[in-house]
């Protein structure tokens, strides 16, 4: 199968790998981190859910090492999702989780998803007082900025990884997605709009130091004011604001929104973050570089159900000291 990625792209692309280690059988691309992390204490925000419009207030909490993130519906007596691949009940505009017939359910977890898999949290209880993530200013900045100022804490359990060693690909029409071997965490992406101030952009960024936090976090969700306004009438999009997502005018040359766009290629980046919050379900730090085309939460659900059925292209990895890793005895998916 031929790359995904127009040649534009792969130029773009050969740049975002400069500097990197060379790729042998146990080494990193660059050194991570080798043990789990949790916050080192509770943080708390309120918002509105972007679709519901209910205010709700969240309190992400510090978890046991081996944990994983799990959503817990304080208004439902602590009932509780696992934010894992297998819970996923609905891509339709958000990525929703969702335990079997239990009333317990969580949309929208994709931006702090990502926040916590960009800032390097592998355990952590998120509470919650309603059915959906708060939108906050429609970016995952806001999450990043608590879970900074809550900070982390090394946890004695070693962390394992997920490497990729044989491409996989995910095709969807004319929407496609894949990740080929790469010895870290890296996102190329391509989207394609008709719209004026989009039309086609394209982003590239490796998940190292604070690259997640200034160049990918910011970018807030999007939408076209009459596409809001549809999902108003629908009873959906019920907490949508010029505050919370990027509005594009009915002339899709500019953005009705006072401030402007902060990144000259924030629709893409958005897209970008949106994908990194969703893949942090497979339940392990993906290693591999994952190459995306006008996708949206559909196909990435539909990339990760194709990595879990390939158990002959990936491996469990323990990451070590130094920028090395070693096959895990773990047997799990």
């Amino acid at each position: 199968m031929t790359s995904l990625m127009p040649t534009p792209s792969r130029q773009l692309t050969a740049r975002l790998f400069t500097g990197l280690q060379p790729s042998t059988e146990n080494r990193l691309a660059y050194r991570i981190e080798t043990h789990q992390r949790t916050p080192r204490r509770a943080v708390h925000c309120q918002g509105v859910g972007l679709h519901s419009g209910q205010s709700v207030h969240m309190t992400i909490k510090p978890a046991p090492a081996g944990s994983g993130i799990r959503f817990i519906r304080t208004d439902l007596g602590g009932q509780s999702v696992v934010a894992h691949m297998d819970k996923v009940i609905s891509t339709t505009l958000a990525t929703t989780l969702g335990e079997g017939a239990s009333p317990c359910t969580v949309s929208t977890t994709e931006h702090v998803l990502a926040a916590l898999r960009g800032c390097g949290i592998d355990n952590a209880d998120i509470e919650l007082d309603g059915p959906e993530v708060p939108i906050m200013d429609g970016s995952a900045a806001p999450f990043c900025a608590l879970l900074r100022a809550a900070g982390s804490r090394r946890q004695n359990e070693p962390r394992i990884a997920l490497r990729i060693t044989k491409p996989i690909y995910y095709e969807d029409g004319e929407k496609r997605i894949s990740v080929l071997p790469f010895a870290g965490f890296a996102v190329c992406e391509e989207i394609i709009f008709d719209d004026d101030i989009i039309q086609r952009q394209f982003c590239s960024t490796v998940l190292r130091g604070d690259h997640f936090l200034t160049d990918i976090a910011p970018a807030r969700t999007f939408g076209r004011v009459e596409d809001v306004e549809y999902l108003w009438e629908q009873g959906l999009a019920l907490g949508g604001t010029l505050d919370n997502v990027v509005t594009i005018h009915w002339n899709r040359k500019s953005v009705l929104n006072e401030g402007g766009l902060r990144f000259a290629n924030e629709f893409v980046r958005h897209k970008v973050l949106d994908l990194i919050g969703d893949l942090s379900l497979m339940g392990f730090p993906l290693l591999g570089c994952v190459h995306a085309f006008k996708v949206g939460h559909t196909q990435h659900f539909g990339l990760m159900k194709k990595i879990a059925a390939s158990p002959d292209s990936w491996e469990l990895v323990q990451l070590l000291p130094g920028g090395f890793f070693r096959r895990a005895d773990t047997q799990v998916m």
